[in-house]
């Protein structure tokens, strides 16, 4: 069944996680191009101060204060979204957030709180989202990560929630394609994104942490998210490194083991000593309004290879037309005037 999805100024969005990094981002992209935005996050000041940019920009909004990992939470989005403007179109799941540590080291009560958010989030927002667009089609978007495909170390409990992520969104799919359900459904798996990840996360080494390189601008996974809401995909590797860490574990895991032992440990360590502990948005709300935190590195700015995923047939073309070029040449050169 193939699944129309409606132009992004047709539809009411909704994004959890709203108020900084890739959510903001996705938030103000998405009033630039006229949708109607249902904005949750757990910081009712910031959804206050979002609203009234975006309102200032002639978008419409409407938000509501929510954890994701309680699920009379989510269903309080879903309402808003329902009695301010009849229902919603796309449903984005990105809240999240991490914790640095060897596993051995996290306390189980920190890890159950990450999979309440991380996961269990998804899955109410991922549920509760079905139950309404099965009835009008739509669009399922989950915030996976490269790490839904490849753990690396100092994230462990973050990497299963991205796999558990994973797990529950291709399987959730494939059950909705096989009853022919108008919703599509795009897992999105960002390499590391300059946001305020780092910031908010609880932290149990001795330094600083920082995300290991290539690192990519938050704008580069909002524009992947929004190409998903207007276009049915499976999945969308944000930055050419998800793509190759993700075909790395997959064909040469052994090799990528190596390579993260060697090199993957350091990178996460920064030279700066470790803020208190206490200093996290994992119980409570974090620094908000903010898309980047600052990589003090290179950022790109964008992805060839993204670009490309998301414009197959495009890139298809342009490899044809390089080749009729190319041959036109050769004939050219053997037959000459």
């Amino acid at each position: 069944m193939k699944i129309r999805l409606k132009k992004l100024s047709d539809q009411i969005v909704v994004i959890t996680g709203a108020t900084s990094g890739i959510g903001l981002t996705t938030a103000r992209r998405a009033a630039q191009r006229g949708a109607k935005l249902v904005l949750a996050a757990r910081n009712e000041d910031a959804l206050k101060q979002l609203s009234y940019e975006l309102a200032r920009r002639g978008a419409q909004t409407a938000y509501a204060v929510a954890d994701v990992g309680i699920e009379d939470d989510v269903r309080r989005i879903a309402q808003v979204a329902i009695d301010r403007f009849g229902g919603f179109d796309t449903w984005i799941n990105n809240a999240g957030i991490s914790i640095f540590g060897r596993s051995e080291d996290v306390s189980l009560e920190d890890q159950r709180r990450l999979f309440q958010t991380n996961f269990w989030g998804v899955v109410h927002g991922s549920l509760i989202a079905v139950e309404h667009l099965k009835k009008r089609g739509g669009a399922l978007i989950n915030l996976g990560s490269e790490v839904s495909d490849r753990a690396v170390p100092l994230q462990g409990i973050y990497s299963a929630s991205k796999h558990a992520v994973k797990g529950f969104t291709d399987s959730l799919r494939l059950e909705l394609e096989a009853e022919n359900a108008p919703v599509s459904v795009t897992l999105i798996k960002p390499a590391g994104i300059d946001t305020m990840l780092v910031e908010h996360a609880k932290n149990y080494l001795d330094v600083e942490p920082r995300l290991p390189p290539p690192i990519y601008a938050p704008e580069v996974a909002a524009d992947a998210i929004l190409h998903a809401a207007e276009h049915s995909r499976r999945d969308i590797f944000v930055g050419g490194a998800a793509k190759f860490i993700s075909s790395g574990g997959h064909y040469a895991p052994r090799l990528l083991d190596g390579y993260m032992k060697r090199f993957v440990f350091k990178q996460q360590k920064s030279g700066m000593p470790a803020r208190d502990r206490s200093q996290n948005g994992l119980y409570s709300p974090g620094k908000a309004l903010y898309e980047r935190q600052g990589y003090q590195g290179h950022v790109f700015e964008s992805s060839l290879y993204t670009k490309a995923a998301m414009h197959p047939k495009a890139v298809m073309a342009l490899w044809v037309g390089v080749g009729l070029a190319l041959a036109a040449l050769w004939r050219a050169r053997q037959h000459p005037v």
